[in-house]
């Protein structure tokens, strides 16, 4: 790898950005590929495809041999609300490789007794996000069910693109909390990334399942992205079809 290649990669690397070294095996030529470059046949299929596992590996496309070296920032899992559901994601994530950080203003429920080994925020999250902004490979959890500190963090997240966004509530809740995000300046094509009711549909009644339905549905957004714009699309003409009304 040139000097200059290398520097490149670490400068994605630094800044949580996605990209692919390809090298071509034939003649050892190599560039990188930055996540959402446009590159088209077999090769533009399976270096989409190496995106979303992060697997490195080398693939056959347009009769020549190419080594695909994924580059993926760790996912990482922002909590905003220092609840029982998130007593019981913390480990959750930890197991499954998404370090988990807390937020939450409500000094009383975001403690160290209640949250031993997690990194926990007692602030707005509005202090938190300045310091650590929300990118494409966060995933934001907005479990107070509090609008004054769930909306803020929603809009940030929506905003930062991250890779998966849910929020606690029922689909009455959530129409409402539509309508202050519109207020907001949030599109309908944004609000519809979000998953609300949060977490796969299996049925979770207790904390802890509805924390395992979350974790679940986190996964199952990160390893499908890219996949979901068409369902994205439908979901915000809804959006605006009961807004307008």
């Amino acid at each position: 790898m040139d000097p200059y290649t290398l520097k490149t990669l670490n400068a994605e690397r630094r800044a949580r950005r996605a990209a692919i070294l390809v090298t071509d095996l034939g003649d050892g030529r190599d560039r990188i590929v930055r996540e959402g470059d446009q590159v088209a046949g077999e090769l533009g299929a399976a270096i989409a495809k190496a995106f979303r596992s992060g697997n490195s590996g080398s693939v056959e496309a347009e009769g020549r041999t190419f080594f695909l070296n994924a580059h993926l920032p760790q996912p990482r899992l922002m909590v905003i609300g220092a609840v029982h559901i998130s007593q019981a994601l913390a480990p959750m994530a930890k197991i499954a490789g998404y370090p988990l950080e807390i937020v939450d203003p409500r000094t009383a429920f975001a403690t160290s007794d209640r949250f031993p080994d997690v990194a926990l925020h007692a602030e707005w999250p509005e202090d938190v996000l300045k310091r650590q902004p929300l990118d494409s490979y966060t995933a934001l959890a907005a479990v107070t069910h509090d609008p004054k500190i769930d909306d803020f963090a929603l809009k940030a997240a929506l905003d930062a693109n991250c890779f998966y966004v849910g929020a606690l509530g029922s689909r009455k809740t959530h129409a409402k909390r539509v309508e202050r995000l519109l207020a907001l300046g949030a599109t309908a094509d944004q609000i519809a990334r979000i998953h609300a009711p949060i977490g796969l549909d299996i049925g979770a009644a207790s904390p802890a399942e509805i924390a395992v339905a979350v974790l679940a549905q986190v996964i199952q957004a990160f390893r499908s992205r890219g996949l979901e714009a068409t369902a994205s699309a439908r979901k915000s003409e809804s959006i605006l079809e009961k807004h307008d009304a």
